[in-house]
Order: structure tokens, then sequence, then C-alpha cells
């Protein structure tokens, strides 16, 4: 049990092992789960402990003095031997800043148990002078039993000091053989078990970014569906455009068939020409036939003028299919006009080569 004038220092979390009192070279770890462990201070007997619980049992029950020593055995691991319990104790942290804090905190308290020690050594010479005894040879420290602080105890001599020297040395052989990679071992226990948290973080928010992938690979399908759809509606237009392609042909043939009839139309005009020059007798009568030829031949020109004009509007303007049609339909209906003339003109020849 805690004591009530005793009063907290300094609190951490750690896993807590003590050394096999078998073969005093592996570690038994104290709990299966970190344990609080706190430095202790008793105003009334001026003394230091660390203390750390594991349910109703006190795991360390540790008085701090000026001889001990805690070393740090790897970046997570310290370690410190308590010759009163006749045990070393090991605290794993869980990170090396942990146990840095607790290192400085240890050595703190050492050096205040220190001043304390001097200073109860002072008041024992001014209260004992006819003692003869060094400063170094009565080192008051009061025993602390394992259920908590106990009586204090004056037992100091010069054959305890031995006695206390001689375990000293025997706890630091029994360091010094112990195995530095089982302590290694165990600071990469602590550490595996550090990255096995971050571990199962990265995996949750691992899942979270599939799920958001999913989304985003839907989307993307989404969009290429569309873009499909897309490129078909172009290849229908081209399609389109294929046959707007084709209509132009057409249009050039029924040009070219235009020409052709034109061609044919003069043939048979200088047939008629040579025909009707023979049989006219009167001057009047082949002057005014040679009047009406002339004006034949001005509209057979006229006729080529605008075909040249049309042909001319249809190379510029093939992707303009309405307006070239129009143009055509224009062109028809002329020749349609001038085919009728020229057949009224036939018909008046007719009557005066028939007269």
């Amino acid at each position: 049990h805690l004591s009530c004038r005793e009063q907290p220092i300094f609190s951490t979390r750690a896993h807590v092992f003590q050394i096999d009192p078998a073969t005093k070279r592996n570690w038994i770890p104290a709990s299966k789960h970190a344990l609080t462990v706190s430095y202790f201070y008793d105003a009334t007997r001026n003394v230091y402990r660390i203390i750390s619980v594991g349910g109703t049992k006190a795991i360390i029950n540790s008085t701090i003095t000026p001889n001990m020593t805690f070393t740090k055995t790897s970046q997570k691991f310290g370690q410190w031997a308590d010759s009163r319990a006749n045990t070393v104790y090991g605290l794993g942290f869980a990170s090396e800043q942990h146990l840095s804090q607790f290192a400085e905190k240890f050595q703190e308290v050492k050096e205040a148990a220190r001043l304390a020690r001097e200073k109860s050594q002072d008041k024992t010479e001014l209260t004992n002078p006819a003692l003869n005894i060094t400063s170094h040879q009565v080192l008051p420290s009061p025993i602390i039993s394992s259920n908590g602080p106990g009586e204090d105890k004056l037992f100091r001599s010069q054959s305890a000091d031995v006695e206390i020297t001689t375990e000293k040395e025997r706890l630091k052989k029994m360091l010094s053989e112990g195995s530095v990679s089982e302590v290694q071992w165990e600071a990469e226990f602590f550490s595996l078990q550090d990255n096995n948290n971050k571990l199962v973080a990265a995996l949750h928010e691992a899942n979270a970014n599939v799920d958001q992938w999913k989304k985003q690979l839907a989307a993307y399908q989404e969009e290429t569906e569309t873009l499909r759809q897309r490129v078909a509606e172009l290849e229908s237009q081209g399609a389109q455009d294929s046959s707007s392609e084709n209509n132009k042909e057409e249009l050039s043939q029924t040009l070219e068939e235009l020409e052709l009839l034109i061609k044919a139309k003069d043939e048979e005009i200088q047939m008629l020409k040579s025909q009707k020059c023979s049989r006219w007798e009167a001057e009047g009568e082949r002057e005014e036939t040679l009047q009406k030829l002339q004006e034949l031949e001005a509209r057979n020109a006229e006729l080529e003028r605008r075909l040249h004009l049309a042909e001319q509007t249809l190379a510029e303007s093939l992707a303009e299919r309405e307006k070239i049609q129009n143009e055509v339909t224009k062109v028809a209906e002329i020749m349609d006009v001038k085919i009728f003339e020229l057949s009224e003109i036939r018909q008046g020849l007719a009557k005066l080569v028939e007269s």
C-alpha cells in the first residue's frame, strides 16, 4: 500500500520486466500490458521510490539510493539493479522520448537522494559526536518492505557497507553476463507492437481509399461510354457527309449531260444553217435568216457563258449543297426555256422552208 505521506513526482507508462532469478539472464514479463510507473517522495523519511502496481500487487517497489544506476540498453529499453530487492528491473517504453524522460528523472531523483543522505549524515554526526566513522561508511537508508514503507532500522556499520559493496559487484557482474540480444528482442517487440498499430490504421485508410477508387472507376467508365456514343455520332455524321459527296458527284454528271445537250444543239444549228443557206434565193430572206442564226449563236454563247459561270460556282461552293442545287435548278430552267425557244425557231425555219 502507498502511504498518505508519499506524493507522486512523475508518472509514465511502460512494460515492466524482472530478471529471471534462476538464470539471471532472461527477462520475465511482470504483466501482459503496459503499467503506470511513478516516482514517489516520502517527505517524512525523505526517501524516493519507484512504484508500479498491477491490480492489487506491487510490481515495482524500489527505493532509490545514490549508488543506483539506470542504464539504457536500447532506444526504448532501460534497466536498473535493486540490491535490496535482489533483482533487476527492466522497462520497455513506447518511444525513445519516454525513455529519455524517465532516465532524466531517475538522475534527478538519484541526486536528490544523495543530498538527502548527506543531510541525514550531518545530523547523525551532530547528535553523535563521539562516533569516529567517515561519512562514506555510515549511509543511513530505510528498508522498504514489499508491502509498503516499513519502520526505519539503524543497522549501518562497516561490515554492512562491505556487504552492500559486494552485492553491488555481484549485480554488476550479473548485468554484464546478461544477454544483450534478449533486451534488444524485448525492445524490438515493443517497436513491432507500435508498427502493428500503425499498419492497422493504414489498412483502414487503404480500405477507405479502395472504396473511393471504385467510385472514381465507375465515373470513368460512365465517361468512357459517353465518349463512345459521341464517336458513334461523329461516324454517322461522316457517313452523311459521304452521301453529300455522292450528291455532288450526281450534280457534276448532270452538268456534263447539259453540256452534251448544248453541243448537240450547236451541231443541229450548224446543220440547219448549211441546209437553209443552199435553199434561200431571196437576199432579204437570207439576211433575215442569217440575222436569226446570229441571234441564235449569241444566245448559244450566252448559254455557254452561263454554263461556265455555273461550273465555277459549283467548284467554289462544294460545301454548300443547297445553294448548288438551287443554281443547278436555275440553269436547268434556263436550258428548258432556251430549248423551247430553239424549238419555236426550228418550227419557224421549217415553215420558211416549206414556203
